[in-house]
C-alpha cells in the first residue's frame, strides 16, 4: 500500500576521519584492532536464514603479517550455489512487493550504523584483511560505502519520480519494476565499499542476490552482512557464498532465471563471463544484463608547463597509496623533458619518505600486497625492468620480500622505450613507469597515450596552459571514463565524480551514479484511457 510520495533528497558526504594525534577515532580504533586480532574468526556463508559452516576450512591471514590467523572462513560447492539461487528465488516475490520506502530504511539503516557502530569494525576488518593504512580503510570502507548506500536511494527515489506525459483523456504511468530473475555480484579485493555496494544497488532496486566476494576480502565482507542482517535485511536478499569463480559460474550462467552480472575484477575474467553469458543466451527467461569494471592501466600527463609539485604529489599519491592496488591508480607517466630531473628527485625523495609495515602502525605509509600470487607478478615485472637496461631503469625501490609479509617496495621504472611492457601492462601494485618526452611532441604524446593501453579507465592532465588542458581533454575523449585536471587520477567521490571507464576497462555502467540503478530496473509503461471510444470509425472517413 502506497500512502504518499516520499522525498529522499540528495545526501551530503560522509566527512572523513583524519585519525590524528589523540583524536577519539584513533584510540577507539585501535582498541578494535587488537579485538579483532584477540580472536579467532569463524566465518559462515549466508544462504537464506542460514548460517552454513562446511567444515573446509580456508585460513585469512593480514597480507602483512602471514604468521598470524585472522580466522577461518566456510569455503562451499556447487550444491551450496543451488540453495543461494533456490533462497533469491524464493525472497524476491516478498521482496519486489515490500513498499519502496521500507527498502530504503534498510539501507540508510545500515549506513547510520556503519557510520557510528560499526565505524571502528568495517575499517579494522578492512585494514587487517587487506592490509589498508587507516586513511585509505576510512575513505573506503567507511565514507565511500555510506555514500553508496545514502545516494542510491536518493538516485532510487529521482528515477521513481520519472515520469511520461499524459494527454486529455489518458493517464500514462511508468513502473520501475526489478528484473526477472536473481542478480550475481562478483567482487574484489581492494574496496569493500565496492563489494557492499554490488550486491546492495540491485538489492535496493527489489532485485535478490548472490554474491561472491573475493577471497581476501572474506573479512570485511563478514562484517558488511552483520550490518545488512542487523539493519533489517531480510534472509534471502543477499546470499554470501564463498566458492571458486568456475563453480559459481557453472550454477549461475546456465540458469533459466539468471537476470544480470555486476561485476567488478580483472579483464580476463568479465571477458570469460562475457562470452559464457552469450553462449547461454538460448536458454534465459529474459536478456541479463551485464554489468563490469575491470582493469586500468591509468596515466597521468604533465605538460611543460606543469608545477613540478603538483606532478610529484599526483603521482606519489595517485601510484602508491594502497600500494597501488587500485584500478584507477597512476601506473604510467608521461613527463616533459623541461621538469623531467625535478620531477624525478621529488619522486624519489619522497619515496625514500615512506614507511612501510603493518597496518597497526599508523605511521605507516605502504603496507603489504594483498597475495603472494600479486607478489610474484609484481616482483615479475620489476625484474623485467632490471633485466632490460637498454629500454629501462629503475630510479628508486625495486626490491621485495615474503618472508613475514607480502611487501613490495614502492618503484619507478623510467622507460626509454614508451612502449616498454610496464608501460602498457597492469600490475596492480606499487610500480609507475615514466616516460620524458619533448615538450614540442605533447601532441605526438597525445596519440601515443591513447593507443598504448587497451584500457580507459582513468587518466589526467597536470598543466597551466588551458589551451593544453582543452586538446588533451579533447583528443583523450576515449581514453579514460574518469579525467582529472590538475590532480591525481584516483579517489573519485560518490555523487561526485561517477565512477567507471570503457575499452577494455568495462561497460562505464558508472557506479555511484544514477546511471548504474537504471541497469536493475525494468520499465514498465502503462496507458489508461478514461473514456474508451465505441465506434472504430474516425473522423477523416466521411465525405460530408
Amino acid at each position: 500500500m502506497s500512502l504518499g510520495y516520499f522525498n529522499y533528497p540528495a545526501p551530503v558526504n560522509e566527512p572523513v576521519l583524519s585519525y590524528g594525534p589523540g583524536s577519539k577515532e584513533k584510540e577507539v580504533l585501535k582498541k578494535v584492532l587488537a579485538e579483532l586480532k584477540s580472536v579467532e574468526h569463524d566465518i559462515p556463508m549466508y544462504i537464506g536464514s542460514q548460517e552454513v559452516r562446511t567444515g573446509k576450512k580456508i585460513a585469512l591471514r593480514p597480507p602483512h603479517e602471514i604468521a598470524h590467523t585472522l580466522g577461518y572462513f566456510h569455503e562451499g560447492g556447487e550444491e551450496h550455489v543451488r540453495q543461494a539461487v533456490d533462497a533469491a528465488l524464493q525472497a524476491k516475490a516478498k521482496w519486489a512487493a515490500l513498499c519502496w520506502e521500507e527498502r530504503a530504511a534498510v539501507f540508510l539503516k545500515a549506513a547510520d550504523l556503519i557510520a557510528t557502530k560499526y565505524r571502528p569494525y568495517m575499517n579494522g576488518t578492512t585494514m587487517l584483511g587487506q592490509s589498508k593504512n587507516a586513511f585509505q580503510a576510512e575513505i573506503d570502507s567507511a565514507c565511500e560505502i555510506i555514500d553508496f548506500l545514502r545516494w542510491n536511494v536518493h538516485y532510487l527515489s529521482e528515477i521513481y519520480r520519472t515520469q511520461p506525459v499524459s494527454s486529455p483523456g489518458v493517464h500514462n504511468r511508468l513502473e520501475w519494476r526489478p528484473l526477472e530473475g536473481f542478480i550475481v555480484a562478483i567482487t574484489p579485493f581492494n574496496f569493500t565499499a565496492i563489494a557492499g555496494n554490488l550486491p546492495a544497488s540491485a538489492a535496493l532496486c527489489g532485485n535478490t542476490v548472490i554474491w561472491k566476494p573475493a577471497y581476501t576480502q572474506v573479512f570485511a565482507a563478514n562484517m558488511i552482512m552483520k550490518v545488512l542482517k542487523e539493519a533489517g535485511l531480510p534472509d534471502g536478499v543477499i546470499n554470501l557464498v564463498f566458492v571458486d569463480g568456475p563453480v559459481l559460474g557453472n550454477v549461475v550462467f546456465k540458469h533459466r532465471d539468471f537476470a544480470g552480472l555486476h561485476f567488478t575484477g580483472s579483464t580476463a575474467a568479465f571477458n570469460h563471463m562475457y562470452k559464457t553469458i552469450g553462449e547461454n543466451i538460448a536458454n534465459y527467461r529474459t536478456y541479463p544484463r551485464i554489468v563490469g569494471e575491470t582493469g586500468g592501466k591509468d596515466f597521468v600527463l604533465a605538460h611543460e608547463s606543469a608545477d613540478v609539485d603538483v606532478v610529484a604529489t599526483a603521482l606519489l599519491r595517485g601510484a602508491f597509496e594502497y600500494q597501488g592496488q587500485k584500478c584507477s591508480a597512476a601506473s604510467r607517466a608521461y613527463i616533459p623533458a623541461n621538469i623531467a630531473e625535478e620531477v624525478k628527485k621529488k619522486l624519489v625523495e619522497g619515496i625514500k619518505s615512506f614507511k612501510m609495515g603493518t597496518v597497526e602502525d599508523f605511521s605507516n605509509f605502504i603496507n603489504a600486497v594483498i597475495d603472494e600470487r600479486s607478489f610474484d607478478k609484481i616482483s615479475s615485472y620489476i625484474a623485467k625492468a632490471k633485466q632490460d637496461p637498454a629500454k629501462a631503469t629503475i630510479l628508486v625501490g625495486g626490491n621485495s620480500d615474503k618472508t613475514k609479509g607480502y611487501f613490495v617496495e614502492p618503484t619507478v621504472i623510467e622507460a626509454k622505450d614508451p612502449l616498454f611492457v610496464t608501460m602498457c601492462e597492469e600490475i596492480f601494485g606499487p610500480v609507475l613507469t615514466i616516460y620524458v618526452y619533448q615538450p614540442a611532441d605533447f601532441e605526438k604524446t597525445l596519440q601515443l597515450i591513447d593507443t598504448t593501453s587497451p584500457y580507459a579507465l582513468t587518466g589526467s592532465i597536470i598543466s597551466r596552459d588551458r589551451a593544453a588542458v582543452e586538446l588533451a581533454t579533447d583528443k583523450l575523449r576515449n581514453a579514460a571514463g574518469n579525467f582529472y585536471i590538475n590532480d591525481k587520477p584516483t579517489g573519485a567521490v560518490v555523487g561526485q565524480q561517477p565512477f567507471g571507464g570503457a575499452r577494455a576497462s568495462g561497460t562505464n555502467d558508472k557506479a555511484g551514479s544514477i546511471l548504474n540503478l537504471y541497469r536493475w530496473l525494468s520499465a514498465r509503461t502503462i496507458k489508461e484511457t478514461y473514456v474508451p471510444p465505441t465506434d472504430y470509425r474516425y473522423p477523416f472517413l466521411q465525405e460530408a
